[in-house]
């Protein structure tokens, strides 16, 4: 694994759409095995301009697995595995206002946590840790994506509210309607709990939620389908890409742990005393919290 204090590693999480990076060099796909299983897929590592990118298809290359079996805490730890010190997460997304449409990217700094059917922790029985999720996405690496967006042609919204709900359905108008209520402004299935996965495993994360269409509430669009959310897919996914390339550099050459504490996100963490920690468990966890459990 990397050294987080020197030596950047970009990973990059490609949702609905995305199944890989174009203009990497010295590319391989290769298979991680984790405490957790399989992630879902293998990983593409490569190289732009000299900075290294690993690449993780979400719902695996050809999209097969669904936003509720995806296994999170395999594809964290994967990436942590791989040496990523950031996560950039690229996701489809419905849009709940009206000013956000189909087309917008929303660099997202807050999130709604609906789901309820994927482990949540690395953490658990005989090892307790509660991490902060007051500020759940990392400010700098988010700033770095402002810059690295650029000159796309997409319209950029910094900042925004991001509805994570149970898939694979779509939601209910009436679900819609309350979500919009609530302030939020986009609304999909897989940025929970792959965030909280992200800080316990002490990696800066950051969201680029790509609009695709507007949710259900809309009353002068037609309802969501799969057809209309992937023609708009493929309409995102180049400039998805073109931001990478652009965010590759300004990733380069940090010289010190991220200002925002996400490379220490378990040192006052961890509550379980060091006498009454469950030694398999400290095991299971060597790759994701090892820095602070280690003798």
């Amino acid at each position: 694994m990397a050294d987080t204090a020197n030596t950047p590693v970009l990973g990059v999480i490609g949702g609905s759409g995305l199944y890989e990076i174009d203009g990497l060099s010295n590319t391989r796909w290769e298979s991680v095995e984790t405490s957790f299983g399989r992630p879902s897929d293998d990983l593409l590592f490569g190289e732009l301009d000299g900075q290294q990118i690993v690449f993780l298809p979400r719902h695996g290359r050809g999209h097969k697995i669904p936003p509720s079996g995806l296994n999170f805490r395999a594809n964290i730890e994967a990436m942590k595995r791989a040496g990523c010190t950031e996560i950039v997460s690229l996701s489809a997304v419905g849009s709940l206002k009206e000013e956000l449409p189909p087309g917008t990217f929303v660099i997202v700094d807050q999130f709604i946590d609906r789901t309820f059917a994927c482990e949540k922790s690395f953490f658990g029985d005989g090892l307790v840790a509660h991490v902060s999720m007051a500020d759940p996405v990392c400010r700098r690496l988010g700033g770095f994506i402002e810059q690295a967006a650029n000159g796309l042609s997409n319209e950029v919204v910094c900042g925004g509210t991001y509805l994570v709900m149970e898939g694979p359905q779509f939601s209910t108008r009436a679900e819609s309607e309350l979500y919009r209520s609530w302030g939020c402004d986009v609304i999909g299935m897989t940025n929970m709990p792959e965030a909280k996965l992200a800080r316990e495993a002490e990696m800066c994360y950051a969201t680029v939620a790509m609009v695709t269409d507007y949710d259900c509430w809309h009353e002068d669009h037609d309802d969501v389908t799969v057809e209309s959310v992937i023609k708009v897919l493929i309409e995102n996914a180049a400039a998805a890409k073109q931001l990478v390339v652009n965010l590759a550099p300004l990733v380069s050459g940090r010289s010190e742990n991220c200002e925002e504490g996400c490379h220490n996100a378990l040192d006052v963490a961890i509550i379980t005393a060091p006498d009454a920690r469950d030694a398999q468990m400290v095991q299971k966890l060597d790759a994701i919290a090892g820095r602070v459990l280690s003798p």
